[in-house]
């Protein structure tokens, strides 16, 4: 079953080489009972950690059912550690989290994907303990650990079991219920090889080995070989080398108990992850709603929409008079329309400051004339009443519509459709109230009046001309050739010298006005959540480095669940989900809050808030993203750590 020849084994310290081992060789028949003895330094314990795979040998040559080790890397000898091999520690290595049959089962994780509880709880009542099968190790005395470190190196049904000082730490009474725990095993056919330094349980064995500075001393037979186990079909290791799903279900099990039995660390670790993913929601939130406010005080200007206005004309190079100046007219309707084809409809604009009144109320408020397309073309159909008509334009009427804010300075909760008031002492009809607009930039367009223009021009401002055109185009791929069909039809109607056409009329294209004020609102949003991501980076850091602090508190059990078979990607695995798990809670708590607290500002302060699915899928994500890669590094450092050098760690 082990042959070993000529195994040497030598640590380094400072400049010297200590020689642990010099030149041993022996074999280790199935079946045997060994005992290996010697005292302290004579190289006992490093023997059986090399011939139990969880050392490797400066030189020399190690075969295991005819198979050299030397030849095998980190996950074969893992995997032949748990198909072949059982551990019984002198310190017991249980784990304090779980209890006493999840112990037990522990190298099932790596084997079947999961704990069983039928199969500890037979091996549990093997050993004498099945009443205490639920308790945890501080439950425990030390002989009851040491028999479910028993228990739990019988669960693969191993054909070797390594037993190292298993009754250094017990009383005498109990020692000799663990020897005879131990006899039975081999009784079973089990090879059984002990470390200790006691004559009278190394008499125990069938076979004593004596060592002394490094070097076999002595190897007596006391007892034959009774019986062995049949040796496992020859197959390379490798071959059972894939995670289980169910496994991976565990490691998932397992870090959120980790987490369970650290609260506060945990709470702490995931608190970066928690108020940068809340961070991003709210932004998001904030940024979303705040478009959503634009884009609708954007539509209330209407859509494919151009702005005509004069500019300054030079003639000989010297301003003309403000008198002398272009003036557009209530006649370049009409010109537009026929001339250009792609213009859907058009609006006289002319504007002033006036005091309005009605009885003993006045307020002082912005006076908007214009055509009755200005209704359609900029969405501001009266929610109450209604607007004027093309004939009361012409007539000149002296009829009005009123923005809210107007309506309530006025008349407070009286209707005001049907009442008088006066405009700069000029009588006017209330006929329509406007639907409620908010603020456009520094423009309340709630606080202002709408009036014919024909009545604005001629009754109000005593005015011959209009200060801008509002022109509706068909299609919004039209909008530029449009344009500058305009500027030309103009220029021809006004006879503006080609030297100063250019400077004559000016065009504001309102769809590309929308569109940076969309497209800068976009960029702020973005802004905000970049910075608040941020957060969440230092977060990812916060969860490095308490994943790391908690690798250097857990290399024990690092070495234990690495000798009883976990592959080097198990452990990777086990911290890796961890790390995600921590940033998964911590992201959800996050959103819940997040969106709570835009919920709050919305209802207390007013603000427009809108927070989108994308935003939140957005924001999970990333954090689960940044809980994967920064847990990645100390995940891979517990990985590699080596058997022997965790499990001697303090």
């Amino acid at each position: 079953m082990i042959k070993i020849k000529n195994i040497t084994k030598s640590f380094t310290m400072g400049d010297n080489e200590i020689q642990i081992l010099k030149g041993i060789s022996l074999s280790i028949e199935p079946g045997d009972y060994v005992a290996i003895m010697g005292p302290s330094g004579s190289g006992k314990s490093t023997l059986m950690n090399i011939l139990g795979l969880l050392d490797v040998p400066t030189s020399g040559s190690y075969q295991l059912n005819n198979e050299e080790v030397a030849k095998l890397n980190e996950d074969q000898l893992a995997i032949l550690r748990r198909n072949e091999i059982g551990f019984i520690f002198q310190q017991f290595n249980l784990l304090p989290r779980i209890e006493a049959w999840q112990n037990v089962s522990l190298p099932l994780i790596y084997t079947e994907g999961k704990y069983n509880f039928t199969k500890a709880e037979s091996l549990l009542e093997q050993v004498g303990l099945k009443e205490r099968i639920h308790h945890k190790t501080n439950e425990l005395s030390g002989g009851q650990q040491q028999r479910i470190a028993i228990a739990r190196s019988l669960i693969n049904n191993p054909k070797i079991i390594f037993a190292d000082e298993p009754t250094g730490n017990l009383d005498t009474k109990t020692s000799h219920e663990i020897m005879q725990i131990l006899r039975e095993l081999n009784n079973q056919g089990i090879t059984i090889i002990i470390v200790t330094h006691e004559d009278d349980i190394a008499r125990e064995a069938n076979r004593l080995i004596k060592l002394r500075d490094g070097v076999i001393q002595s190897d007596e037979r006391f007892k034959p070989i009774q019986q062995s186990l049949p040796l496992k079909a020859s197959g390379h290791p490798l071959a059972n080398t894939a995670l289980h799903p169910k496994e991976i279900i565990e490691h998932f099990i397992q870090g959120y108990r980790t987490l369970i039995a650290n609260k506060v660390r945990s709470l702490l670790s995931m608190l970066g992850i928690l108020i940068g993913v809340a961070a991003v929601v709210a932004m998001l939130a904030l940024g979303s709603g705040a478009q959503k406010s634009i884009e609708e005080q954007l539509s209330s200007m209407g859509s494919n929409l151009l702005v005509l206005r004069t500019g300054n004309v030079r003639v000989g190079g010297v301003m003309q008079e403000s008198g002398s100046r272009i003036r557009l007219s209530i006649d370049d309707i009409d010109i537009l329309k026929k001339s250009i084809p792609e213009i859907q409809d058009i609006s006289a604009s002319s504007s002033s400051r006036g005091q309005v009144t009605f009885q003993n109320k006045n307020w002082n408020t912005s006076i908007a004339a214009v055509s009755p397309s200005y209704e359609k073309m900029r969405s501001v159909s009266p929610d109450f009443g209604r607007f004027f008509t093309e004939a009361e334009g012409q007539k000149r009427s002296l009829v009005a519509v009123l923005g809210r804010r107007v309506a309530k300075e006025l008349f407070a909760d009286q209707n005001p459709i049907g009442q008088f008031i006066k405009i700069n002492r000029v009588n006017f009809t209330v006929i329509g109230l406007l639907p409620v607009k908010g603020t456009s930039g520094p423009q309340d367009m709630d606080d202002r009046i709408i009036i014919p223009v024909q009545t604005g021009m001629y009754r109000l401002f005593g005015k011959d001309y209009v200060e801008s055109l509002d022109i509706q185009v068909k299609n919004k791929e039209q909008l530029s050739s449009t344009e500058e069909k305009i500027i030309q039809v103009m220029n021809k109607r006004y006879k503006v010298p080609l030297s100063q056409s250019e400077d004559a009329f000016r065009i504001f294209n309102m769809a590309e006005l929308q569109s940076a004020i969309s497209e800068s609102s976009k960029t702020i949003s973005t802004l905000l959540a970049a910075i608040a991501a941020i957060s969440l980076v230092v977060g990812g850091i916060g969860i490095m480095n308490i994943m790391l602090v908690s690798v250097t508190e857990r290399t024990r059990e690092i070495g234990l669940r690495k000798s009883v078979g976990a592959k080097t990607n198990d452990i990777l695995l086990q911290f890796l989900t961890e790390s995600v798990l921590v940033s998964f809670i911590g992201g959800f708590l996050g959103i819940v809050i997040g969106w709570s607290t835009t919920s709050i500002l919305s209802l207390i302060l007013g603000w427009s808030t809108s927070v989108s699915p994308q935003s939140v899928v957005i924001s999970f994500g990333f954090s689960v993203l940044i809980g994967l890669i920064f847990g990645i590094y100390p995940a891979h450092k517990a990985s590699q750590l080596h058997p022997i050098v965790a499990l001697r760690h303090e």
